[in-house]
């Protein structure tokens, strides 16, 4: 069994001479200085992360996380709780945004049931629960259900990086999920509901204004402690925001980059990095989302968005569809010529 906070301690700081190693020799690559821009930083990062100055990032590993929550109850949301497990079956149909950006960039894609409420024939079930509590009444789940999900994310990004996966995308299916994961975001870092709120699934603005009244008086009933990741959750909480927290903090264990989606993972991002600081280090923030707060919570981490596309689907679709950036990154400092084995003049450049 993982034991978890061993995997936290263990994680390692950025290897910054492999950083500046890997910037000396795109610096030798058969163009002007800097010219590749965000892809030559990013290729830096990538070093850093791995400890490799030509490092793999294929075949990503995408790993879907879906569980119910108990504050949908409270109307929270466009779609009924039922969508969850629909959409679980879609996923296993191959019907999904995900499954098809999953395809074309050859990633691993696992679909997991980490907490919905039906009972899902031919998915890979590790379910924490029926779901969680509703917390705008009570706690989310137990402190030790908390723990147990962190734990299976861990689990779930070991196996996926045992199956040959170099980078991983964690994404997320669930409704009610971007009520916990603004609620998660204001106990951790004191901004206000209001800041955090957005639309989720398409809720009107009358609605937005609720669920942050909804938020607002949860904190207060709660009183999750910032300085503990781990009552935040239970208080607050989701399964597979979670699981998603601990498949990135296996991740950085094991030096392999993370990839992030928008607002809910993000959230989860943010939860790692309250775990150990140097979680974050392994991250790459994918894209922009038009939840509002996104952008807030991406500057608290200190990551830079690499596009915005106007994205608030979730499922890991937004970094799915980034990935061929990271990937040409990779693919620069592996196959590019450098002057000399080009043969190319560098005298004016």
């Amino acid at each position: 069994m993982i034991d978890v906070y061993q995997i936290i301690d263990a994680i390692k700081p950025l290897d910054k001479a492999k950083g500046q190693e890997a910037e000396a020799y795109i610096n030798t690559l058969t163009k002007p200085l800097q010219s590749l821009g965000e892809i030559e930083r990013l290729a830096v990062q990538l070093a850093e992360m791995t400890g490799e100055v030509k490092p793999d990032v294929s075949p990503p590993g995408v790993i879907v996380f879906a569980a119910d929550h108990g504050i949908a109850e409270e109307g929270i949301s466009a779609y009924p709780q039922e969508v969850t497990g629909q959409m679980v079956r879609n996923f296993l149909a191959g019907g999904a945004a995900i499954n098809v950006f999953t395809k074309r960039v050859n990633g691993l894609l696992e679909i997991v049931d980490a907490g919905v409420k039906a009972d899902i024939p031919g998915v890979r079930t590790e379910k924490i629960g029926y779901g969680t509590k509703n917390f705008a009444a009570e706690p989310a789940m137990s402190r030790k259900d908390a723990l147990r999900s962190i734990q299976m994310g861990m689990r779930l990004a070991e196996e996926t990086i045992e199956r040959g996966a170099k980078l991983l995308i964690p994404g997320e299916m669930g409704i009610g999920n971007t009520t916990s994961s603004s609620a998660i975001s204001a106990a951790l870092t004191g901004i206000k509901p209001e800041d955090l709120t957005g639309r989720g699934t398409g809720i009107d603005s009358k609605q937005i204004s609720f669920k942050s009244e909804i938020i607002r008086r949860a904190l207060e009933l709660h009183r999750p402690n910032p300085n503990d990741p781990l009552d935040v959750l239970s208080k607050v909480g989701g399964f597979e925001i979670g699981a998603m927290a601990g498949a990135m903090l296996f991740a950085a264990y094991r030096r392999i980059p993370v990839l992030l989606d928008g607002f809910i993972c993000t959230t989860a991002a943010l939860l790692a990095a309250h775990l150990t600081e140097h979680a974050k280090d392994y991250m790459i923030a994918g894209h922009l989302s038009v939840e509002p707060g996104h952008l807030l919570i991406l500057d608290r981490l200190g990551k830079k968005p690499l596009v915005s596309m106007g994205l608030r689907l979730g499922e890991g679709t937004g970094a799915a569809l980034v990935f061929p950036f990271v990937q040409a990154a990779s693919d620069m400092v592996k196959n590019m010529a450098t002057f000399d084995s080009a043969g190319v003049s560098k005298e004016h450049i």
